[in-house]
């Protein structure tokens, strides 16, 4: 006696009113989970895959599934009351090869496999480009000109890619569909593979004699040149995005954008870190002794500083607000630290030689000469 078959909706874990979109999510969750590659070597997996498979191939075709729900497993069994020739489960009408692209993909980190209609719209790709500012422009922001080769559509054939008085022809090896389906027999049935035409790249059209002017492509190449608006505040390898100023669509979608990377020229005083800028500022022994005025060098031009006497070297001091304006809010900007790093002589006269003694030996509580001869015992 035959072994009796688990009632299909049971074995996806489904109701019996699920529609295609629950059958499908199901079927992928328990092929994933059951699929050989996944488990090799484990029977009871394989076993379990093939149910499903089966399940899933008689469920998700509307005509088997309304025999199925007539009859019940014996529709599909050889001479049951509604075989139909189907003589068991396959997987004509299932849309397999998007689910097991997407299975494989997850099982072995691929990618997923796109089902999509060659003749439907897809929007164009993104051209990719840069453009070189200063250190200031990139805190106050800019508007700079940059040359694009951009596809503009061809006007000898309209953008058809045929020879003026021609015109594309349905591809006779997918008609028109994009795509080939090879239908494989393996040890858990047939297995439908879905790959782009060889023929006509996926483009389900074909060409036979291509225009002189965009060599079928039914685009041409024009230098154009865009204005980009740089924000202020913008980062050294920074992507801005052009909406629409991209690739042209294909079948009528959308163009693609415009990406500009954003380079930043290093600056010779100012270093940056987020919107902090850090610079260094060189004052004088007498001023970092005795304190007095000097003048510091921001993004927003100079600014005075009143240097206290007695400041050592390497002393950091810092500006509120001199720094880099947030991208977020252009309101709100970064401070600016500076260090004062004292200058040491690196060439004296002698008078400056003299001078520099005489204070040295000032600070050592020694006399000078001239003084000692002007005393009681000079006289």
């Amino acid at each position: 006696m035959a072994e009796s078959k688990r009632d299909y909706y049971e074995v996806l874990g489904v109701s019996k009113d699920a529609d295609d979109a629950a059958l499908k999510k199901a079927y992928r969750k328990l092929a994933k989970k059951y699929h050989p590659d996944a488990n090799p070597g484990n029977e009871e997996a394989a076993e379990k895959f093939k149910e499903a498979s089966e399940a899933y191939s008689v469920l998700s075709d509307p005509e088997k599934r309304r025999q199925y729900d007539q009859f019940g497993p014996d529709a599909f069994s050889q001479g049951g009351a509604g075989a139909g020739g189907f003589g068991g489960f396959d997987f004509n009408g299932a849309d397999m090869g998007d689910i097991f692209g997407d299975i494989f993909g997850d099982i072995f980190g691929g990618g997923r496999r796109s089902s999509r209609n060659a003749n439907a719209p897809m929007k164009g790709a993104n051209v990719h480009s840069s453009v070189r500012i200063s250190f200031e422009e990139a805190i106050h922001g800019c508007e700079k000109e940059i040359k694009v080769n951009l596809k503009e559509t061809c006007s000898k054939c309209g953008g058809t890619g045929a020879k003026p008085g021609t015109k594309p022809e349905t591809c006779p090896k997918c008609g028109g569909r994009g795509k080939i389906v090879y239908t494989q027999q393996s040890l858990f049935g047939t297995v439908q593979n879905v790959q782009s035409c060889p023929e006509c790249g996926g483009t389900g059209k074909v060409i036979r004699e291509k225009c002189p002017d965009c060599y079928g492509s039914g685009y041409v190449s024009r230098l154009k040149t865009i204005k980009v608006k740089i924000p202020a505040g913008i980062d050294n390898g920074m992507k801005l995005r052009d909406q629409g100023n991209g690739d042209p669509g294909i079948n009528g979608g959308p163009r693609g954008d415009l990406l500009v990377e954003v380079i930043v020229a290093p600056h010779p005083i100012f270093r940056r870190q987020d919107t902090t800028i850090f610079s260094t500022v060189p004052i004088s022994f007498a001023t970092a002794a005795l304190g007095g005025t000097i003048k510091i060098r921001t993004v927003d031009g100079e600014e005075e500083y009143e240097v206290k006497a007695g400041t050592p070297t390497d002393t950091k001091i810092r500006l509120k607000g001199k720094g880099v304006p947030s991208l977020r809010n252009r309101n709100v900007r970064g401070d600016q630290y500076i260090t004062l790093v004292v200058q040491v002589p690196q060439s004296l006269n002698a008078k400056q030689k003299e001078a520099l003694k005489a204070f040295d030996d000032a600070m050592h509580g020694i006399e000078p000469e001239e003084k000692k001869k002007k005393g009681f015992f000079g006289k």
